[in-house]
């Protein structure tokens, strides 16, 4: 089926990336993301109908996974996605509290986890996963002997991660001050620590004295080239800075927001869900297979690239074209222009060829390991 949307428009989004990437026209406003899936809460559509009504109506499965085209000229929020079972809980959970599914208040909007994978298209700047305590409290150090404010937060880091990131998200006059000593501090920082310096003063320009600023401080900073990949587990912190991106996730919406945000924050759930486990890097390395590139995280999906002609196996497939490209499967061959998207289901045998596309690839189980 071929699928079409139209991008969110974002605050943060950029009005520009997408429509050059795609070849599409702009609109004059944000183009933040571009949804390519069946998720309720921006469905794509088929002859100008929803997707997931097409797909009810046909008695075929609702795909699995949701491809999105992202597009960040500043910063989005501190956030985290819920595994499966804590997915289920809370959105169970708001039902029986009556509070509708589209109320700003409202943490859980699906039942599902949203394991996510991001490659990037530009060079892409991120926050991603708690780092060592040795790589992040130096540079607290650093800027307590800079200026005396932070010693409080540097001191609590050292004692307790997750009580130390519950305080500062609890925002008090203290926990404010330790952010003022941050941003004033930052601009002093030793040789060594420009990624630091530079993370303040983004999320300073854009969320002004939010304590979320502090909190950056213990996540990886990561400048990603194109092709490099980050893959955010359930209860990983994150936030996305600036560039153009591929995401890959579960058909979900689920977000805690921890800030730098106007929107709904739930301070207890994020905490609730959070992973503070250390991570040593959370890029994901890519697999060379004939005809495209792939990345496989651990999810019940995988993401290529295809460059040449490439055959695969799925039983649901999610390709966006960024250059011509031809799919045959089941028999149908579909010829997409440049920007053009589809869906594709019911198949096991896939033939991609075009000289640049993206192909989001799922199998009945979780577990699969989808074949080249």
């Amino acid at each position: 089926m071929r699928i079409t949307n139209e991008p969110r428009d974002y605050a943060w989004g950029s009005a520009s990336a997408i429509p050059d990437y795609l070849g599409v026209p702009t609109i004059g406003r944000p183009q933040a993301e571009l949804w390519l899936g069946a998720h309720p809460g921006c469905p794509s559509r088929v002859d100008g109908r929803p997707l997931d009504e097409v797909l009810d109506d046909a008695g075929v499965e609702q795909p699995g996974m949701l491809l999105k085209v992202l597009a960040a000229a500043a910063p989005l929020s501190l956030q985290a996605h819920p595994d499966a079972a804590q997915a289920a809980e809370g959105f169970a959970r708001e039902d029986a509290a009556g509070l509708p599914r589209d109320a700003p208040t409202r943490t859980y909007r699906d039942p599902h986890a949203k394991p996510e994978l991001l490659v990037a298209v530009t060079r892409f700047e991120a926050l991603s996963g708690f780092r060592p305590l040795d790589a992040s409290l130096p540079v607290l150090d650093a800027l307590a002997a800079l200026d005396e404010r932070v010693a409080p937060f540097a001191e609590r880091v050292r004692a307790s991660l997750e009580r130390a990131v519950g305080w500062m998200l609890a925002g008090g006059e203290e926990a404010r001050s330790v952010v003022r000593g941050i941003v004033a501090a930052a601009e002093r920082l030793p040789a060594g620590l420009e990624a630091e310096r530079d993370t303040v003063r983004r999320l300073e320009a854009a969320s002004p004295g939010d304590p979320a600023i502090a909190i950056a401080l213990l996540l990886h900073r990561l400048s990603l080239e194109p092709g490099e990949a980050l893959f955010l587990a359930a209860g990983n912190l994150h936030a996305y800075l600036e560039g153009l991106g591929i995401e890959l996730m579960g058909p979900s919406d689920n977000v805690l927001r921890g800030g730098l945000t106007p929107k709904h924050v739930d301070r207890d759930e994020l905490l609730r869900i959070l992973d503070f486990t250390p991570l040593d890097d959370p890029r994901l390395a890519p697999v060379e297979l004939p005809g495209a590139t792939a990345w496989r995280p651990d999810a019940p999906f995988e993401l290529r690239r295809v460059r040449g002609r490439h055959r695969a196996s799925a039983e649901q497939a999610i390709v966006l074209a960024v250059a011509p490209l031809s799919i045959v499967a089941g028999g149908e061959r579909l010829e997409l222009a440049r920007g053009e998207a589809a869906f594709v289901a019911g198949a096991s045998e896939l033939e991609l060829e075009g000289d640049d596309a993206w192909a989001a690839l799922a199998g009945a189980a979780p577990d699969r390991r989808i074949a080249p």
